[in-house]
């Protein structure tokens, strides 16, 4: 059996099914997806280097990770119809191409806004890596074995988020923050090899029609509220605040109008009209929004308060995503008999709990003390997000439960744009508000110890909100208008859940 083809007999039952006989196809999707999975991690890693390398503050740098996340959701819809345009095969090869490209170029940039720039073009490509590699897999696994194939998949999906931070970590002391995104260049030539290879070629069908209108209006709104957002952490009625709200507004208007008419809409809203729907996508945008809280705020005070080395930073960081991983599959088995609400709940609170401690962080705070929190987060995120996200899918009405996973994974990386966006601004303003009310002959280490005890308490109260929202969570009404056809998610979105 060639490695190139091993779908056919695998899915006439003719020979046994063999592991080894789908590990080059699986490895060249694998080495993909963890190239832009580490992406995701090693930048939040690096940012206090870039500000100083850059001579800018903390507000221009976050725009590394905020135009980065925006560029992904931009994407995320398009990835099934370029597929079926063009074929999974071409578009992988295409998007890795991209994103490679757009490392390199972040490796070289000169200015922040050079910088940011890239981001956005190496998001362009990362953002249908993972998507269009997920569906693949379900397409080269045999349905009965598709649970093992994708826990070999989950290994390193799970590995990057835990070493990312002491990959970068390491780059960033050891050689320069250049080769956080250069590093991506040999992967991804290997993993461009790997697919040319390995990846059977797909057959392309009949595209559905292109929301342009949409593709066109979403990134304008989400982009200015973004802006809107940051701007609004240094003074809510400044010009460029109201600007940003204003245009981003009017935009999201049109947006919904546009998506609400259309009989393809780039991402499907009707589903908000299902209330069990609705509140389960808002705890899982709250969980988003803790989980960058902790990812973005906790390493900026380990490195610019407590003065650890990147390096230092990433191992301090690790914890957490081990902790992740570790609740991940005990909430996976525990959903099936005890259902979304009694895990969302715990983990929220166990969430919100720690946010509480972190919010009375004071210089002499111990670092075991944050180690414990940071921990505690990450296993609160284990317990409530995959529950979580199997109970958006559940909720929404069968009929449209194929257009879900491109909506819910696009809007997470939104919400990560406005956490990301709102919380460096909102710590930026504190700083600067702490530091006026304390005087010229106060320490003004004491007000940035301050600000970030202020966002931690925003989040933390977030959180709270979002403790209190599970317990309207309920076991969603079986859908029965329209099963056909449209009754299981679309695999190729899953990957942002």
């Amino acid at each position: 059996m060639s490695a190139s083809s091993p779908r056919k007999p695998i899915a006439s039952g003719e020979v046994p099914f063999s592991l080894k006989a789908i590990l080059p196809p699986l490895m060249a999707i694998i080495v993909g997806m963890i190239m832009v999975i580490l992406d995701s991690t090693v930048v939040n890693n690096a940012i206090p280097k870039l500000v100083d390398y850059f001579h800018t503050d903390l507000k221009t740098i976050q725009w590394t990770v905020t135009g980065y996340t925006l560029a992904l959701s931009a994407v995320i819809p398009l990835a099934g119809w370029m597929t079926d345009k063009f074929g999974s095969k071409q578009i992988f090869m295409i998007t890795i191409s991209l994103f490679t490209v757009g490392s390199l170029l972040c490796g070289i940039a000169q200015t922040p806004e050079q910088l940011i720039a890239f981001r956005i073009v190496q998001g362009l490509g990362g953002g249908m890596v993972a998507p269009i590699g997920m569906a693949m897999v379900f397409k080269i696994a045999p349905p009965e074995r598709r649970g093992s194939i994708m826990g070999v998949l989950g290994i390193p999906m799970l590995m990057a988020p835990a070493f990312g931070p002491v990959l970068s970590g390491w780059l960033v002391d050891s050689v320069s923050w250049h080769w956080i995104f250069i590093i991506n260049l040999p992967i991804g030539i290997i993993a461009l090899i790997l697919a040319s290879k390995y990846l059977p070629r797909s057959d392309r069908h009949a595209a559905p029609h292109l929301d342009v209108v949409g593709m066109c209006l979403a990134p304008i709104a989400f982009s200015m509220l973004a802006y809107g957002v940051s701007e609004g952490g240094t003074s809510w009625s400044q010009t460029s605040t109201i600007t940003g709200l204003t245009v981003g507004g009017i935009a999201l208007i049109a947006f919904i109008f546009v998506e609400l008419r259309q009989k393809q809409p780039l991402l499907e809203l009707k589903v908000f009209k299902s209330s069990d729907f609705t509140r389960s996508i808002i705890l899982t945008w709250i969980v988003q929004l803790a989980l960058f809280g902790a990812m973005l705020i906790v390493p900026l005070y380990l490195q610019l308060v407590m003065h650890y080395s990147a390096l230092e930073t990433g191992w301090i960081l690790m914890p957490q995503a081990l902790c992740a991983g570790l609740g991940m599959p005990i909430s996976g088995r525990l959903f099936d008999k005890i259902g979304a609400r009694p895990l969302a709940f715990a983990g929220l609170t166990v969430i919100s709990v720690s946010l509480f401690v972190l919010s009375g962080i004071t210089v002499d705070t111990p670092l075991w003390k944050i180690i414990l929190c940071i921990c505690f987060i990450g296993l609160g995120m284990g317990f409530s997000m995959m529950p979580l996200n199997t109970h958006v899918l559940n909720s929404a009405p069968r009929r449209l439960v194929s257009r879900v996973t491109p909506l819910t994974t696009a809007a997470q990386q939104v919400v990560v744009s406005f956490a990301v966006a709102g919380l460096t601004g909102y710590l930026t303003s504190q700083i600067a508000s702490h530091a006026a009310g304390a005087g010229a002959d106060a320490n003004p280490l004491g007000a940035v110890v301050a600000g970030y005890g202020d966002t931690f308490f925003l989040s933390a109260c977030i959180v709270t909100g979002g403790v209190a929202l599970t317990l309207l969570l309920r076991k969603p009404k079986q859908q029965e208008e329209g099963a056909a056809g449209g009754d299981k998610p679309d695999p190729a979105m899953m990957a942002g859940h």
